[in-house]
């Protein structure tokens, strides 16, 4: 790509990736979407030393290119996330799991690059009555579950955390590590994670769970897919457990065979 040149991603190849986000993961890529498109697939283009979209396209429809549509899949899923997000979810958890005395098995359905399953896993730490617990953790982007597997972040998230947890479940970096935090050893773990597609069937051996938390994705999804989708996990968790969702989200009117316990956040009948 000569030096200055942005290429712009016309009608027709925006429309091939919009088709390619819908088949292989389901979500709808709306137009409003197409200058995020193509900043995140720039970097593609000067590292294949690509003129245009165009080009890129073309490679996509190789036969032999799957991991460059699973790049694509990586780069435009939307990961966005914080430790503690949402955190009255963390409240009712917390509250939860301490009226348990079984083991607990909890599921981060689009766990993206950790945060969500690490706070999971800290909230069960704190109050828990077993020892018998464990958080399984997915995402569609195998490039953000690299990530999470690290268990490295940045310090400054360390504000969310609520007091004396930092110091009870992370380490804090030095020397060429300063700035970051480490999640601990034996909270690390606890957490397993796994790249899922949740619109295709689930593999076998997830679950059963005591919790799920599908928070904030939902939002990508049509109508049909979404009871898909959830009907789909519910299959996977016990009766009495815990399903949360986004607070934007809504299950209404899907007939799926939950109680609602607060706003977003529901019980398996």
């Amino acid at each position: 790509m000569p030096t200055g040149h942005l290429p712009k991603l016309n009608d027709q190849d925006f429309r091939f990736l919009q088709r390619l986000m819908l088949e292989e993961s389901g979500i709808r890529m709306a137009e409003q979407k197409r200058t995020l498109v193509a900043g995140r697939l720039m970097g593609r283009l000067r590292s294949l030393e690509l003129q245009d979209y165009s080009q890129y396209l073309q490679l996509l429809t190789k036969p032999e290119s799957v991991d460059e549509r699973r790049t694509v899949i990586d780069l435009l899923t939307t990961n966005e996330t914080y430790f503690f997000r949402e955190p009255q979810h963390f409240k009712v958890l917390g509250e939860w799991v301490a009226r348990q005395r079984r083991p607990l098995h909890l599921w981060s359905a689009a766990s993206s690059s950790g945060e969500e399953a690490f706070s999971m896993a800290m909230t069960v730490a704190e109050h828990a009555r077993t020892q018998d617990w464990s958080v399984f953790a997915s995402d569609i982007s195998r490039r953000v579950l690299e990530r999470a597997r690290s268990a490295t972040y940045s310090i400054d998230q360390a504000g969310q955390f609520p007091a004396g947890w930092l110091k009870r479940h992370c380490l804090r970096g030095v020397e060429e590590s300063e700035g970051l935090l480490r999640i601990s050893q034996p909270l690390r773990h606890r957490v397993t994670f796994a790249e899922v597609n949740l619109m295709r069937p689930l593999p076998q051996g997830i679950g059963p769970f005591d919790v799920i938390f599908l928070r904030n994705v939902l939002i990508y999804f049509a109508a049909e897919q979404k009871r898909e989708i959830v009907t789909r996990l519910l299959e996977r968790l016990r009766p009495g457990g815990l399903f949360f969702i986004g607070h934007a989200e809504s299950l209404h009117g899907f007939g799926l065979p939950l109680r609602t316990v607060r706003p977003s956040v529901f019980e398996r009948q």
